[in-house]
């Protein structure tokens, strides 16, 4: 569950939002932009999805996650019509996967390299053993070795409201919240911002934290002085000047369980652009549409709805984005299926999102980008194959080489193999 109700309720102040004050010796996200062509300024910019890695599939870790039931549905079932019973309303293409399976970051990390995708945002609940925060650590851990490989770059997305959650449970005491806040940017400053790949800001890391939901300003200066090398802090818009933050990214804006209509969530990214305008940093935000599953699961009351209008949406908030002086372009989500704002290929939408973002590239880097619409079609045809395969030694081979050449961008020779593969495996039926 991503937005509290804290979130909600404050999102319809964000709409009409305005001010903010540039932290001093922050320099704008949109300063390479201004000095260079208009052509430049879009190449400059990354394409990032937001991605949760905090799924469990019976099959692979041996029972089903939260994130697949919240407590009320029985993914071992089928509802009326032959579909599993998910907390979603959306199918991966691939089916309920787990987010610790290799077969599955392999597959997810190339659609992204197919695509276009610069890099990823990992939501990150830090690395206690409490709940289920070590489990998605470990996952997360799994996919950043994945986004090496594909020459992608990542960003840690904090969600410090675990910190409540551990005072809460009796892991953590209250007291020592600055001392456990300290040790987690330890580690990440350890682990993952002193990383060529790990997105930076004049060779300042950057993190995002959604809210905050816990910290204050004055705790997260207590946490930054005990670093060598102190992030950029990033936090959703209303919230920035409580924490002292150095910059703000967007979030889809749902509000009180009502329908928003394209002329509301306009008016909430006119207002987060226009905070750019004034020099504040702005990491801008995409999303295709939103449509939670909550209710249906009996956990509290829907949060909203966006219609995602046939895709319409997704390439209108991208446009906004592309247009906008902001550096960095989050795309909320890559999966995350109770909210219903995934952009990964679904039973419902196919490639759509994917195709839309490859054209958009395109346009930016022209004969630079090489891959095409059939290429989105491999990764989930390796996917499938290996799962296929399991167990035969031989065929895995032949799949590994087939992973080598996606990830070496030789798509034409890896669909050729997999064909190849597919029709002898038909053969022996």
């Amino acid at each position: 569950m991503r937005i509290t109700t804290f979130i909600k309720t404050a999102f319809l102040f964000c709409l009409l939002s305005s001010g903010g004050q540039l932290p001093l010796g922050a320099e704008p996200l949109a300063s390479s932009a201004k000095k260079d062509s208009g052509q430049q300024a879009l190449k400059d910019q990354k394409i990032l999805v937001h991605y949760m890695p905090w799924y469990a599939s019976k099959s692979f870790s041996g029972e089903w996650g939260w994130h697949w039931t919240m407590n009320h549905f029985d993914p071992d079932k089928k509802g009326r019509e032959g579909k599993r019973l998910l907390a979603s309303h959306y199918r991966p293409l691939i089916g309920p996967y787990d987010s610790n399976d290799p077969d599955v970051l392999e597959c997810q990390v190339l659609l992204m390299k197919l695509s276009g995708i610069d890099g990823v945002i990992v939501d990150w609940y830090g690395k206690n053993d409490f709940n289920d925060y070590a489990a998605i650590h470990r996952n997360a851990v799994h996919l950043v070795q994945y986004l090496k490989r594909a020459g992608l770059n990542f960003a840690v997305c904090y969600e410090d409201r675990t910190v409540g959650q551990m005072i809460k449970g009796g892991a953590l005491k209250a007291e020592d919240a600055v001392l456990h806040g300290r040790d987690t940017l330890r580690w990440l400053q350890a682990n993952w911002f002193n990383r060529e790949a790990y997105l930076k800001i004049n060779k300042k890391p950057i993190m995002m934290v959604f809210g905050p939901m816990h910290y204050s300003r004055q705790q997260w200066q207590g946490i930054f002085d005990g670093l060598d090398h102190p992030p950029l802090l990033f936090s959703l818009p209303h919230l920035s000047q409580k924490a002292g933050a150095d910059g703000i990214f967007g979030w889809v804006p749902v509000h009180a369980g009502k329908k928003m209509s394209p002329a509301q969530w306009r008016g909430y990214l006119d207002g987060i652009y226009n905070r750019g305008k004034r020099g504040e940093q702005v990491i801008a935000t995409v999303f295709p549409g939103f449509h939670d599953i909550y209710q249906e699961a009996g956990l509290h009351q829907s949060y909203g709805f966006i219609d995602d209008n046939g895709g319409v949406t997704f390439k209108e908030t991208l446009e906004i984005a592309l247009r906008s002086e902001s550096r960095f372009i989050q795309v909320a989500t890559w999966n995350d299926y109770g909210e219903g704002t995934m952009i990964e290929p679904t039973v419902s939408f196919g490639y759509r999102y994917l195709e839309v973002l490859q054209e958009c590239v395109l346009k930016r880097q022209g004969k630079e980008f090489v891959f095409a619409p059939d290429d989105l079609r491999l990764p989930v045809k390796l996917y499938n194959l290996r799962k296929r395969f399991k167990g035969d030694g031989q065929a895995l081979e032949e799949l590994k080489r087939v992973s080598g050449l996606l990830f070496s961008s030789r798509c034409e020779e890896a669909a050729a193999l997999l064909q190849k593969m597919a029709d002898s495996h038909e053969g022996k039926r």
